[in-house]
């Protein structure tokens, strides 16, 4: 399969306060179930609910600082590092510093909000 992505999906996404979502590969953009990769810019602020997806997250964190919880630990993933989230361990992602976060994040399979699992509350 050969095929040119001219323009990414802009989503809606879920958190306090909006953050931009721009999906140039995934369910809804192309069409493609097994994976996902999406550009996000988070304010300072966002903290998104707590999660136990069905998918693999790997995330490259382009600017600022993305701040990710999980049952055991708390890690503060600065501009040039990566962090993976394997599927259904919990995790909770946030931008506390002044400057937000640019990353990228891949999920594999696709992200999609039916697999996502989000914390209810």
């Amino acid at each position: 399969m050969i095929k040119l992505i001219t323009a990414p999906t802009i989503i809606k996404a879920a958190g306090n306060i909006p953050k931009e979502i721009r999906e140039y590969i995934g369910k809804i953009n192309s069409n493609d179930s097994n994976l996902s990769i999406a550009h996000m810019k988070s304010p300072q602020g966002w903290v998104e609910p707590g999660q136990t997806p069905e998918f693999n997250e790997y995330t490259l964190v382009l600017k600022g600082i993305l701040k990710v919880e999980t049952t055991s630990e708390v890690f503060m993933v600065h501009a040039g590092q990566g962090f993976i989230a394997g599927k259904g361990e919990w995790v909770k992602y946030s931008t506390p510093s002044e400057e937000g976060a640019e990353y990228i994040s891949v999920c594999h399979p696709a992200f999609s909000p039916k697999t996502v699992n989000r914390d209810v509350k």
